[in-house]
């Protein structure tokens, strides 16, 4: 087994990471091992010189590749010399001193409380089976701030209509409950009745499944959410994660603490969920311009 196979098994394996995850890894890590070989004719990475990396990092740089995505490839590939430090393959990683390269503090902009009322209310979604999946994809992802990749893969058997809760499994396999509100409830009751009535289901455990019985991907729910938002909203970016995004950003102007809503998302720490709070800050200080005394003219 090579290095590269034995860390994509590690990934897999040991610290649980998803498949795309791991895929994506493996694509950066096999896409500078393509650079060694052309430029360098150097066959086996495992112990390559800085200077190496640094000079594949000057070429991405050159072929306008964004400072984030660079430093995505070079944090998959220091990973993999960690990798190697681990199984004493190597004594040094070559990126150990590497300083990541700057970027531009990325603001996603989430809906409007008005937006998410009007695709929830006043677009008329079909009363079939793909109007009642699409419109409960819209809810869940709202209401539970569930993840694409959690949506895709929640089964039927995930969901406990007498505690109105839903199991999620999230990244590396870990697990949280979140509340299953009423009114999602009978929406979800009502669609797993036109889902059950399908002339084929392939695999019965997932709640989510195309009209010839197969599960949803990734590409057709960010279609779904993408068609219905967009009649709403003249926002640049609406997807999956933007739902997300707009979940805790709804909560905590209502008054969630941070905590809470960490929580809810499945965030292992507080510093991820704290990228949600620059618009409720910016909600907040709407509020203390209009109430606070010294502001009155």
């Amino acid at each position: 087994m090579s290095s590269l196979e034995s860390f994509v098994s590690y990934l897999s394996l040991e610290k649980n990471y998803s498949a795309h995850t791991v895929l994506a890894y493996e694509k950066d890590i096999a896409e500078f091992a393509a650079f060694c070989v052309d430029v360098y004719e150097i066959a086996d990475i495992d112990e390559v010189s800085y200077g190496v990396i640094r000079s594949w990092v000057v070429l991405l740089v050159d072929g306008a590749i964004s400072n984030r995505t660079i430093n995505r490839k070079i944090a998959s590939l220091k990973a993999y010399y960690r990798f190697l430090q681990r199984i004493e393959k190597i004594d040094v990683n070559p990126l150990a001193k590497h300083k990541a390269l700057k970027t531009s503090k990325k603001i996603e902009v989430p809906f409007s409380e008005l937006e998410m009322q009007n695709v929830l209310r006043q677009i008329c979604f079909e009363d079939d089976f793909e109007g009642l999946r699409d419109k409960l994809m819209i809810e869940l992802l709202y209401t539970t701030g569930i993840r694409r990749a959690e949506l895709i893969n929640l089964k039927v058997s995930d969901v406990d209509f007498h505690r109105n809760t839903i199991r999620v499994l999230g990244k590396r396999n870990k697990e949280r409950v979140v509340p299953l509100l009423e009114g999602v409830k009978f929406l979800f009751e009502k669609y797993l009745c036109e889902r059950n009535d399908l002339q084929v289901i392939i695999d019965e455990r997932y709640v989510f499944l195309l009209k010839s019985g197969g599960k949803i991907y990734e590409t057709l729910v960010y279609r779904v959410i993408n068609k219905y938002l967009s009649q709403v909203s003249s926002k640049v970016k609406r997807s999956p994660h933007i739902l997300r995004h707009t979940f805790a950003t709804h909560l905590l102007n209502k008054g969630a603490d941070l905590n809470s809503v960490k929580e809810l998302l499945g965030h292992s720490s507080l510093a991820s969920t704290q990228v949600y709070t620059h618009n409720s800050i910016a909600e907040l200080k709407k509020v203390h311009l209009k109430a606070h005394p010294r502001n009155k003219k």
